[in-house]
């Protein structure tokens, strides 16, 4: 337990930074109904499943074109 107390001051920003990047892609998959491959049901599941990595991989991949 003191370890993980030891380590709070870098993990607090990085869970919110995590938190943050997770809700504004899935608001963004939620609004947007391009995609360049997959489905608004197979992003919602990799977004919140594969964390951290995930939403990354939808901005830079996954979201289609602006209308």
């Amino acid at each position: 337990m003191d370890v993980l107390i030891e380590y709070l001051p870098v993990l607090i920003p990085l869970i919110v930074l995590e938190v943050a990047l997770a809700l504004t892609a899935l608001i963004h998959v939620l609004r947007h109904p391009n995609y360049r491959f997959g489905n608004k049901v197979f992003w919602c599941i990799f977004v919140v499943i594969v964390q951290f990595i995930g939403p990354i991989v939808y901005f830079a991949a996954g979201r289609g074109e602006e209308e």
